[in-house]
């Protein structure tokens, strides 16, 4: 029996964000071997990343919601995941992202998070989100300006200790959608 979920793909000027699959399984295990997935919860094994995976569809399935993976258009290549996060424990909804080494500093984490952000509270229904960022991941507190968010506490995460979180605009207080932040 194969379970079907109704995971929306969007589309951004730049991006597809499509369900993840395992056919994402090589370039994600090779993200989490490296020294940059040292923010979000790696080095990991490819077993590990492979239940990673697994646990981005469980959470579609259980919230509704989730992380994308994204595509560039128009190359087909895989650039990372970026979405909506809030498994049991965390404090608040999120916003998150995780991008590929090779897909840094080009503003896709920026262009697919506004995505998601407004999937999140036009469709969604979310009246606000946090991004919970290590406190050494200076190019993810980078990316959580461009969105309009602002540092807001230190929270103390049970695994990954000392974070920050950093609250996003609510539906009202954002302009052009919040599209102003990618312009």
């Amino acid at each position: 029996m194969t379970l079907t979920l109704a995971i929306p793909t969007l589309e951004t000027e730049r991006l597809i964000m499509r369900a993840p699959s395992e056919a994402d399984l090589d370039a994600d295990a090779a993200f989490f071997a490296s020294d940059a997935a040292r923010f979000v919860g790696g080095p990991l094994r490819r077993d590990e990343t492979w239940r990673v995976v697994a646990s981005l569809l469980g959470h579609w399935a259980l919230r509704g919601y989730g992380y994308w993976s994204v595509d560039e258009k128009d190359t087909g290549a895989y650039v990372g995941r970026i979405g909506l996060w809030f498994p049991e424990g965390w404090p608040e909804p999120e916003i998150g992202w995780t991008l590929l080494n090779h897909a840094t500093g080009k503003g896709y984490a920026t262009e697919a998070a506004l995505a998601a952000r407004a999937h999140a509270y036009d469709v969604l229904g979310w009246e606000t989100a946090i991004s919970l960022i290590d406190l050494d991941n200076h190019a993810s507190k980078a990316v959580a300006k461009r969105l309009g968010a602002q540092f807001e506490y230190h929270y103390e995460h049970p695994k990954f200790g000392t974070t920050e979180i950093w609250r996003h605009p609510a539906p009202g207080d954002l302009v052009n959608g919040g599209m102003e932040a990618y312009a």
